[in-house]
């Protein structure tokens, strides 16, 4: 009972790593928050508990769902997550927010969007607030994946911002990616951004209940059209578009089978693992970008003569890249 009162502060990395293998949801929470901390302390201690809970992942699969504004999203999860629990997994949500840029925080409330699902106690729902930086998002997304998996969740399901950039970032640090549509597949192509219809390995035609059926069924047909012609992303794979209602719950098994006929080619093949351990590099190569930019743009020289390089460039006095690797050669003579 005293972790409910304890702050993140006064728990050791072992308790952590403890807490969390033993599924207390309690600690798991606080060793999430520890994890998007920006302070310096925190981050060393997160290191820690990550570094040492990395051996006692799982073989949980991770679920990127992505969908058209309107598409139904948090219904979707909803009853797909409620499906799962009652189906015996464990359940862990990580709904990526876009952030006030007053306050920085979540504006979405996931958990009143995702009512029966927060209610279940199989089910694990952590709303993580971007403040605007797709790269914060990616190192912190990653970094709960790895402690929902040690605390033994079963199925990680990543909701994006939406239909953007979000969804470049979060396909690489998932196994299986899903898109949600609407009818009306060509109005929708029009709004999505180049290149999305490549990411998913499954598309869903959603809210086909009632009247909508047809028009369902319709989009469905234009959507498996549009894939056939196009290269799938997970080589060996066909990608394919399906109908579901996560209103009336209907498709849900369905889709739930195909994912699971995924896991398994893929890991037949070879390619589930080899994804796994790319996106491991492609993680470190960020990170390191990131943290260079960092330490470059905190560079007291650099404050100091940034500003007469951008006046300059702006100016038409020198050139762009004259001007790039002056101030480039400034930060490496200073850190020598």
């Amino acid at each position: 009972m005293m972790d409910h009162i304890r702050k993140k502060d006064d728990i050791s990395v072992n308790e952590f790593i403890e807490g969390i293998v033993k599924g207390n949801r309690v600690i798991l929470a606080q060793a999430i928050t520890l994890v998007e901390s920006n302070a310096k302390r925190h981050f060393e201690k997160a290191q820690q508990m990550i570094e040492a809970l990395l051996q006692k992942q799982g073989s949980a699969i991770r679920i990127g769902i992505t969908g058209v504004p309107g598409a139904g999203k948090s219904t979707f999860i909803d009853s797909f997550g409620t499906y799962l629990c009652n189906s015996g997994y464990r359940v862990a949500v990580l709904a990526v927010d876009p952030s006030s840029k007053i306050s920085k925080g979540s504006i979405m409330g996931d958990k009143t969007r995702m009512e029966r699902l927060s209610k279940n106690p199989h089910a694990f729902i952590r709303p993580s607030p971007s403040g605007g930086n797709l790269g914060g998002v990616s190192r912190k997304t990653r970094e709960t994946i790895v402690l929902c998996e040690a605390a033994g969740y079963d199925v990680i399901l990543v909701e994006t911002m939406g239909v953007g950039q979000g969804e470049f970032v979060v396909r690489d640090m998932v196994d299986f990616f899903l898109l949600l549509v609407l009818t009306g597949a060509g109005d929708e192509l029009q709004t999505m951004k180049k290149g999305i219809m490549e990411l998913p390995d499954l598309v869903v035609v959603n809210k086909a209940d009632g009247d909508n059926v047809v028009n369902a069924n319709k989009a469905m047909r234009e959507y498996n059209t549009i894939l056939h012609f196009l290269k799938p992303y997970t080589e060996g794979w066909t990608t394919r578009a399906v109908t579901a209602s996560a209103l009336k719950e209907t498709g849900i098994k369905n889709i739930w089978q195909l994912i699971q006929q995924f896991d398994c080619d893929t890991k037949k093949s070879n390619i589930f693992f080899e994804r796994r351990s790319e996106q491991q590099r492609n993680w470190f190569h960020e990170l390191v970008k990131q943290e260079l930019y960092r330490q470059f743009y905190d560079h007291p020289k650099i404050n100091q003569h940034v500003s007469y390089f951008e006046n300059a460039v702006m100016k038409g006095e020198k050139s762009v890249a004259a001007s790039a690797f002056d101030l480039l050669d400034l930060f490496v003579n200073n850190n020598s």
